[in-house]
């Protein structure tokens, strides 16, 4: 199961004795045709237990993204603490999220589906994932924290390395080569082009543009608070 603590309460086992069996049904069955009785019954408790820790199949999906960017940080806090070089950690937060979810295309898939409905909790850009999202770009501000950068670019290149981490995710949910050798060959050419193009984006001359690019995301709310 994805969690980081081991359960101990019996109310704590039984909730990841439905998530666990849950998740078994999604990757057996798919997420739409699963329902919440599918669920008990798997599970072999009532319906309204089910429905006491999970009111939704959607919550089930959020704790599952919980459960994995918890995964995700503690994988991460191990290579930083471990090493100081850039690509080394930049690397394992842009990869790392593959390799969780190495199985499981098809449930990284349900958050992509409603992207297009804003007010959907599953929703990638939703208010149901900001936390996640929030947690996420923390992951490249701690990659960077090391570097000495400008503060607008402290600012600007987590979300842009975010941003590409999503775009890499996508391609990863369609991409059907070996392992999704494709996609880590491309996540790792836009690694190296990144590191060059930091190199250039520090330059003095270009802070106007840095400034410019960083008012129009304030003002477009895209900036997130990374405290």
């Amino acid at each position: 199961m994805f969690k980081n603590n081991v359960p101990t309460t019996k109310g704590e086992q039984t909730r990841s004795h439905i998530f666990d069996c849950a998740l078994d049904l999604f990757r057996d069955n798919g997420f739409d045709p699963t329902t919440m009785q599918d669920i008990a019954n798997r599970a072999e408790v009532a319906k309204s237990a089910a429905y006491y820790y999970f009111p939704s199949k959607e919550a089930i999906i959020q704790a599952y993204y919980e459960s994995l960017q918890s995964q995700q940080e503690s994988l991460c806090a191990a290579v930083f603490a471990e090493t100081k070089d850039l690509k080394k950690r930049l690397h394992a937060t842009l990869i790392s999220k593959f390799d969780l979810v190495q199985h499981d295309r098809k449930l990284l898939g349900v958050v992509f589906r409603y992207t297009g409905e804003p007010t959907h909790p599953l929703s990638c850009l939703g208010k149901g994932t900001a936390e996640i999202r929030r947690r996420a770009t923390v992951l490249f501000a701690q990659a960077l924290e090391l570097e000495r950068l400008p503060q607008d670019l402290q600012q600007l290149l987590p979300l842009a390395l975010w941003s590409l981490q999503m775009g890499l995710l996508v391609m990863f949910l369609y991409d059907s080569s070996l392992g999704q050798k494709r996609t880590r060959q491309l996540a790792a050419g836009s690694l190296d082009f990144t590191l060059k193009m930091m190199t250039l984006a520090r330059l003095p001359v270009l802070k106007p543009v840095r400034t410019k690019v960083l008012s129009l995301l304030r003002e477009a709310d895209l900036i997130p608070e990374l405290n």
